[in-house]
């Protein structure tokens, strides 16, 4: 059987879609492992299907290349907001469910085969500071965020061991941030996804995490920052309670169709 697929990326990263509405198709971590291996498959950091939902636009379903159903991915959902709405979902602002609760975007400009999506983020009730200053917050998928001279460096092997060390073992493990401070509310990072096992070009909720990071720990007064990651630009902006709680959070940047085509 013909499987339909599009391919998109936002800032780098990149991800297969699949349209599931009507359907009740359920793939194997087999399948998703073959369809995002970047040398027998289409290739690609992730992959979603983007369902039925009875109270909202539509349901996103994310899996890593690994294989399993995973946390939340920022990127991936500023993605599938320009798939749904090259699908014809909905308007300019869309409402939809994901594996950590209800999301609503907002395409904010058109451009051929790219938008700027603007997306809001799950509220950040706490933040963690440990003895060696790295900075551990869930985002929609659990962060740890290291601040770092320079960004010239073994992302991958510090990452990986940061990823299975026991800092991030009660939460089975978390994407690992290298953030450089570049100015008032400007950022460069790159990051080690779990699920990927890999550095990824851009990470949607660790560059949320990452911006957090820094207000909580150095830039107290800043509710807007600019990062640059290695696949492209984000934007996060929020708004920081008294209680030390982070709301009203949105992650904005690019979404990009790439190629559409045909698994046989």
């Amino acid at each position: 059987m013909k499987t339909r697929f599009w391919k998109y990326e936002g800032a780098g990263n990149d991800f297969v879609l699949l349209d599931c509405r009507g359907t009740n198709f359920e793939p194997s971590e087999e399948f998703i492992r073959a369809i995002c291996s970047r040398r027998t498959g289409v290739g690609a950091d992730g992959a979603m299907m983007l369902t039925d939902s009875e109270a909202y636009d539509f349901g996103m379903r994310y899996f890593n290349s690994d294989g399993p159903e995973a946390t939340m991915c920022g990127n991936g959902g500023r993605c599938i907001v320009w798939f749904a709405d090259l699908l014809g979902i909905g308007g300019d602002r869309k409402t939809f469910e994901a594996v950590d609760g209800v999301h609503t975007a907002e395409i904010l400009s058109r451009n051929g085969t790219t938008a700027i999506v603007k997306l809001q983020m799950v509220d950040v009730d706490s933040v963690t500071v440990d003895a060696e200053g790295d900075v551990l917050l869930d985002t929609g998928s659990p962060h740890l965020v290291r601040v770092v001279d320079t960004l010239d460096m073994d992302v991958v092997g510090i990452g990986a061991a940061l990823r299975y060390g026991p800092k991030t073992a009660p939460t089975k493990g978390a994407n690992i941030n290298f953030v450089k401070v570049e100015g008032e509310g400007r950022l460069s990072l790159r990051t080690y996804e779990r699920g990927v096992e890999d550095e990824t070009l851009a990470c949607g909720t660790g560059a949320t995490a990452t911006a957090i990071a820094i207000c909580h720990t150095q830039q107290p007064a800043v509710r807007h920052f600019d990062l640059a990651a290695r696949g492209g630009n984000l934007a996060v902006d929020f708004e920081k309670g008294d209680d030390g709680r982070y709301t009203n959070i949105h992650l904005t940047g690019p979404a990009r169709v790439v190629f559409e085509g045909e698994l046989v």
